[in-house]
């Protein structure tokens, strides 16, 4: 300080020392300014200080609550798209099958073109576009012996028209990889049973007879069977509905995929014939 205002009451005062250097001089910095209008007021009158901790702390809270609002928004949405909707249906539809032509399949048509002896896999979607099943005749050819009527689910005139999911309950491999063996395409047989539902993937087999019971593993799980109606007054064939457990790789038969539809048209195909047996 200025040896000759030492004895300046203040430091407002001390600008009006006869000898203070900037005597005259105007203030240019406005926080100076207001420093010392509030010191020139006194204690009692000066403004509080600013608690610029607890001003800086009521940002941070405001900031975090918008980023919170704005995140949990975003979030949502992030969880939404990972995990989108389920679709398929809430009941089993009644579902008319159609024949490879088109026209409507019927139990004739049917016991006339497909029997036990039938090598391809024929095949239509039901209940949802995704699920193939497997459609197959297990009667005799017309004059002959062998095959089985009257099974597990069969309809028709001798109960011998069945259907089953075309995916494999071990890994869900589908058709052509699992398909019907007719009598006589591998050499292994099941007691007198000749023909079965054999999967080529890992081995798996079923019995067509019987619900798609397993005969092998490494499957744990029989085959969902597709029910069969037959309409006596117009001979026609439609899927009502299925039994057993879920089709694998879908939540559910009914979800996992969109309806079919009012029909459901055969397919052929092919089928991959591995004989390996566990």
């Amino acid at each position: 300080m200025n040896p000759a205002c030492a004895t300046c009451p203040s430091f407002s005062a001390w600008a009006g020392c006869a000898t203070h250097p900037f005597r005259g001089r105007a203030y240019q910095t406005p926080i100076r300014a207001r420093r010392v209008d509030a010191m020139a007021r006194g204690p009692e009158e000066a403004e509080p200080p600013v608690d610029e901790t607890r001003r800086n702390f009521l940002k941070l809270v405001a900031v975090a609550g918008v980023i919170g609002a704005v995140g949990g928004g975003i979030g949502g949405a992030l969880e939404y798209g990972s995990k989108p909707p389920v679709v398929g249906l809430s009941n089993y539809p009644s579902v008319q099958l159609l024949d490879l032509d088109g026209s409507v399949l019927t139990a004739t048509k049917v016991m006339n073109e497909y029997n036990v002896t039938t090598s391809d896999a024929l095949t239509f979607n039901y209940p949802l576009a995704n699920e193939p099943n497997l459609l197959i005749n297990l009667a005799p050819p017309s004059g002959g012996s062998g095959g089985a009527t009257h099974v597990k689910g069969g309809v028709g005139p001798s109960g011998s028209i069945v259907a089953f999911s075309a995916i494999c309950q071990h890994l869900a491999c589908v058709v052509p990889n699992i398909a019907f063996y007719p009598p006589g395409t591998c050499s292994r047989s099941f007691g007198s049973l000749t023909y079965y539902i054999h999967c080529s993937c890992h081995g798996s087999t079923y019995d067509p007879t019987d619900g798609a019971a397993i005969l092998t593993g490494p499957t744990t799980l029989p085959l969902p069977q597709v029910t069969l109606q037959w309409n006596s007054s117009d001979d026609s064939l439609s899927a009502i509905g299925m039994t057993g457990p879920s089709v694998n790789g879908h939540p559910n038969t009914l979800q996992g995929g969109v309806g079919v539809g009012a029909t459901s048209q055969l397919q052929r195909q092919s089928p991959i014939i591995l004989c390996g047996f566990p």
